[in-house]
């Protein structure tokens, strides 16, 4: 009997054994697949058909690169932190093959961005670690540079007397301000070119003006797909070697250089960097993309594709997940559309609204009829009322949203669904508008790992103030914008169980 169990629980580790085997061959297989489907688009950028409109040129001189110049090409990356299916370095690379220059990519590291945290920056380093060892095997030479660019990255470009600098692209205000910033002391004779490697239509392609809702911009995007949504050319071995070496990188030793929230830790279990999105991206395909069409709006199925950390940090291209998720149309018609829906229009309506409102973040940044509303409905009582630190400590008479508070504190994430409800609640129960918007937008910066991004200003915007929505019926607080509640949400579905699961409780504001 006893050989009979032994035999039994080896039999299980030998399963368990093969099935992780089974996994990391079909991760391999999927990141051996895209460099495959890349040397079939093309043997280099510079035989590929690159898209000039991806590409805006910052400095009055129009030029691309400087004449006569024997410097670099430097690549400065920020918020599309990966290697390959990267419009912007691939654009870098065309200019330095083109003209037989060196290439490098640099990186400005601050030890504080607004709220991130000791969650971000692992996440973040561990990946651009895996970027540098990526550069270093093609001869491209990485650079992590201390401070803000205006001052570390200007410096670095006339040290090495840099043919040109080309940048990524972010609608928020202070990626925004940096360029500003670098084009005030940037020598005149050095272009400043940006590259939109973040959506599939440039922002400013897609749109010229701020859009209201999905329904404006939703055509303007799928109208232009079969132009954008095209297949990658490789990044290849760069044959043309810097003179400067690669910054040698003691990556353990930056964590003390940090000033950052230092409390609030990694996530066990999410593993940052291009490799471990591939795998999150082949477990949607195979295990959750046929779920997401019915179920993705339960917080109870695990339906959705959990790859917006490495979207938010740049770690693998939107437009790669999108072509490898199409693949499987024929298949789950239904949740390749919806998918589709969510991370092209709804992502990219995000971007505008960011690009083209500098108030994305706060009241006045609202539309005129939600700002009348909600200041009709300012003086209304709100019972209970709760502080910042009682919303982060999970500390409400709500046990679903304290449970989504702790979903967020604990696993740098929280279900799209209860997103909007934990934010919605957080109006409902602060002293204004302008307190929810700041508490819900801190929190989800403080805590998810896609936090300070676009997509989580509108959430809360949206949530709170009725962006790309319209006017219901009014209610005490709310005025016209839409209201959820705990009923609600028990219709949807099993509120018990969620909470259950992370064990919110109901604590009475004495």
């Amino acid at each position: 009997m006893k050989r009979s169990k032994q035999s039994a629980k080896i039999s299980k580790k030998i399963k368990f054994s093969n099935r992780q085997e089974f996994d990391e061959d079909h991760n391999n297989s999927l990141v051996e697949s895209f460099r495959q489907k890349r040397l079939c688009c093309s043997d280099s950028v510079i035989d590929f058909a690159y898209k000039k409109k991806r590409v805006r040129i910052l400095t009055e001189n129009q030029r691309e690169v400087r004449e006569d110049c024997e410097g670099p090409v430097v690549y400065w990356m920020y918020r599309d932190q990966r290697v390959q299916d990267n419009w912007a370095f691939l654009y870098a690379q065309r200019l330095a093959l083109k003209l037989e220059l060196p290439l490098c990519v640099c990186f400005c590291l601050l030890p504080k961005y607004i709220h991130t945290t000791l969650r971000h920056y692992k996440f973040m380093l561990t990946g651009l670690e895996e970027v540098a060892q990526e550069c270093e095997d093609l001869n491209v030479n990485f650079h992590l540079l201390n401070g803000p660019a205006h001052q570390s990255l200007v410096e670095f470009l006339k040290e090495v007397d840099a043919a040109t600098v080309v940048c990524d692209f972010s609608p928020l205000r202070l990626p925004l301000q940096w360029l500003e910033e670098i084009k005030e002391v940037l020598p005149t004779t050095i272009p400043f070119i940006q590259i939109d490697a973040h959506n599939v239509v440039p922002v400013w392609i897609a749109s010229q003006k701020q859009e209201y809702a999905a329904r404006t911009i939703r055509n303007k995007i799928n109208s232009q797909l079969e132009e954008y949504l095209t297949e990658f050319p490789p990044l290849i071995k760069h044959k043309y070697l810097n003179k400067k070496p690669s910054t040698k990188v003691n990556w353990r030793s930056i964590y003390n250089t940090l000033k950052c929230l230092k409390t609030v830790d990694e996530v066990s279990g999410v593993m940052p960097g291009y490799k471990n999105a591939c795998r999150k991206l082949l477990e949607f395909c195979q295990k959750r993309l046929k779920l997401f069409h019915e179920k993705r709006n339960d917080p109870n199925i695990d339906a959705l594709s959990g790859l917006s950390p490495w979207f938010n940090f740049g770690q693998i291209s939107i437009q790669r997940c999108i072509l490898e998720i199409k693949t499987y149309e024929h298949k789950f018609k239904d949740s390749v559309v919806a998918f589709c829906e969510e991370a092209i229009v709804r992502r990219e309506l995000a971007d505008n609204f960011c690009f083209y409102n500098q108030n994305y973040d706060n009241f006045e940044g609202l539309q005129d009829w939600s700002r009348k509303t909600l200041n009709e409905h300012r003086k209304d009582v709100r019972s209970p009322c709760y502080s910042l630190e009682e919303f982060e400590q999970a500390r409400t008479h709500d046990d679903l949203w304290n449970s989504a508070q702790l979903q967020l504190m604990r696993e740098g994430k929280m279900h799209g669904f209860l997103r909007m409800y934990w934010a919605k609640k957080i109006l409902e129960w602060s002293k204004s508008p302008e307190d929810a918007l700041e508490f819900s937008l801190l929190l989800n910066d403080r805590y998810s790992l896609d936090g300070t991004d676009p997509n989580g200003y509108v959430g809360c915007m949206w949530s709170i103030g009725g962006i790309h929505d319209q006017g219901w019926a009014e209610r005490k607080i709310f005025g016209k914008i839409r209201y959820m509640n705990y009923q609600g949400c028990k219709r949807k579905f099993d509120v018990a169980a969620f909470v259950a699961r992370y064990g919110g409780v109901a604590h009475i504001k004495t």
